[in-house]
C-alpha cells in the first residue's frame, strides 16, 4: 500500500521500517509486534506517514511512556518553536557531550564584515562556526542558498583568522540534493537529521543521551512552550530548575508521573 511522506512523495509502506524505529526507541518485542499489527490493520490508501507515526506513538505511549518519548524524538525537536533559540541551545549541549566548548549567539569579525554565529565550537585548537537551520515542518528542506552563504561567510572569516576555522551547517530536517552536492564539492561539512548515514544528528543526539523537554509525554504543548520560554531545554534540567517546574502548576500526581518519565528517558 502506498503512503505519503512529509515532502509529498509516495512510498510503499514497509512494516520492517516501523518495527525498526520502535526497536531503536527501546520498545519490547511484544509491544513492537502488537503495535505493528494494529497499524497495518488501520492503514488506508495514501495515508500520511505522519498519521502512521501518530497511531504508533499513541499505542506505544499507553504501554511505555519513556520509550514513547524516545520514539518521538524527531517530533520533539520540531516542537522547539519558531525563534530558533532552543535548537541552538540544544545543539550546544549535544556538542558539549562530545568534548567541545560551545557558545551560542557569538560575533566573529571577518576580513570584510562581522558575522553572527549561531553556535561557536572550540576543540583541539580548531574553531567551528555552526549555522543552525531550524524548521518546524518535517517536509521542509535546507536548500542550496544556505550552504552557499555559509561557505562565503567561512571564507571571509578565514581570510582574517587563518585555516584553523571551519564551518558546519546543521538542520533538524533534510538538505536538498543540490545543497548536499555543493557542500561535498566545496568541502563544507553539513549535518542533517539522517545525513550522513553514519554520525548524523539523530544518532549524535541518541549517543549524547540528552533529550529535550518537548519529548516528555507527561507535559502538554502549552507547558513545553512555557519551559522553553524560561530557557529550560533539556528534560534532565527540570530536576534542577525547581522554579520552572513550579511555574507549570501541575498536580502532585502528574509531578510523580513526570519525575518517573524523566528518570526513564533522560540522563540525570
Amino acid at each position: 500500500m502506498l503512503v505519503v511522506k512529509a515532502d509529498g512523495t509516495q512510498e510503499t509502506f514497509e512494516r520492517a521500517k516501523l518495527e525498526s524505529s520502535l526497536t531503536k526507541a527501546g520498545a519490547s518485542a511484544e509491544d513492537i509486534a502488537a503495535i505493528a499489527d494494529i497499524v497495518e490493520r488501520t492503514l488506508a490508501p495514501n495515508m500520511s506517514t505522519a498519521a502512521i507515526y501518530r497511531n504508533a506513538f499513541t499505542l506505544l505511549r499507553k504501554r511505555e511512556a519513556g520509550t514513547a518519548a524516545r520514539y518521538s524524538l524527531k517530533r520533539a525537536v520540531l516542537e522547539f518553536g519558531p525563534s530558533g533559540f532552543p535548537f541552538e541551545a540544544y545543539l550546544a549541549e549535544v556538542f558539549r557531550t562530545e568534548g567541545f566548548e560551545a557558545t551560542t549567539n557569538a560575533i566573529s569579525q571577518g576580513a570584510c564584515v562581522e558575522h553572527e554565529i549561531d553556535v561557536l565550537l572550540h576543540k583541539d585548537g580548531i574553531k567551528t562556526y555552526v549555522e543552525a537551520k531550524f524548521h518546524n515542518t518535517p517536509g521542509f528542506k535546507t536548500d542550496l542558498k544556505v550552504v552557499l552563504y555559509v561557505k562565503a561567510r567561512i571564507d571571509d572569516i578565514n581570510k582574517r583568522e587563518g585555516e584553523s576555522v571551519r564551518g558546519l551547517v546543521v538542520t533538524n530536517t533534510k538538505f536538498t540534493d543540490m545543497a548536499r552536492r555543493y557542500a561535498e564539492c566545496a568541502g563544507l561539512p553539513i549535518l542533517g537529521w539522517d545525513y550522513p548515514d553514519v554520525d548524523n544528528l539523530h544518532q549524535r543526539i541518541e549517543q549524547s543521551g540528552l533529550y529535550p523537554v518537548t519529548a516528555l509525554t507527561s507535559l502538554s504543548r502549552r507547558e513545553k512552550l512555557l519551559l522553553l520560554s524560561q530557557k529550560v531545554v533539556l528534560c534532565n534540567g527540570l530536576l534542577r530548575h525547581t522554579d520552572a517546574l513550579r511555574s507549570l502548576g501541575i498536580s502532585q500526581g502528574r509531578h510523580a508521573r513526570l519525575t518517573q518519565e524523566i528518570g526513564a528517558l533522560c540522563r540525570t
